[in-house]
């Protein structure tokens, strides 16, 4: 028995007792893909929200757990009154490392000498046309 490709979508393989392979059927029959309902990640029992892991039902519970957790002044919410007298982080010096006496001259030396990305471009380039002269 040979297979040969569906000579609609000539991706999938057929029977030659068959004319198109059973996607291509499928789709002329109108038949939408039958996509996998994944179930609530809580409750297990109902289907899951588009873009969710909760169903409904699970997710207006969790909603009305936090507003009561609110309600009762939750200690673990931030607002700007515990905030205090922090500085904000616009106001904050950039920090710039120095090289001291603890990194290796050696190594401070060899990170002076390395090259940039366009200087390591110009080599290739030149080396290219040092190439390309030697063959003419």
């Amino acid at each position: 028995m040979t297979l040969t490709k569906c000579p609609r979508c000539e991706l999938n393989y057929i029977t030659p007792d068959q004319k198109y392979c059973k996607v291509c059927l499928r789709e002329m029959k109108g038949e939408g893909k039958t996509e996998e309902v994944e179930l609530c990640s809580i409750c297990n029992e109902a289907p899951a929200l588009p873009g969710k892991d909760v169903c409904l039902f699970c997710l207006k519970e969790m909603n009305q757990n936090d507003s009561e957790d609110g309600e009762n002044g939750d200690q673990g919410s931030v607002d700007a009154s515990n905030i205090g007298d922090m500085d904000s982080v616009s106001g904050m010096d950039e920090i710039i490392p120095d090289p001291d006496d603890s990194m290796n001259p050696q190594e401070y030396g060899e990170m002076e000498h390395e090259l940039s990305l366009e200087e390591v471009r110009e080599d290739e380039e030149r080396a290219e046309n040092d190439e390309e002269e030697e063959e003419n």
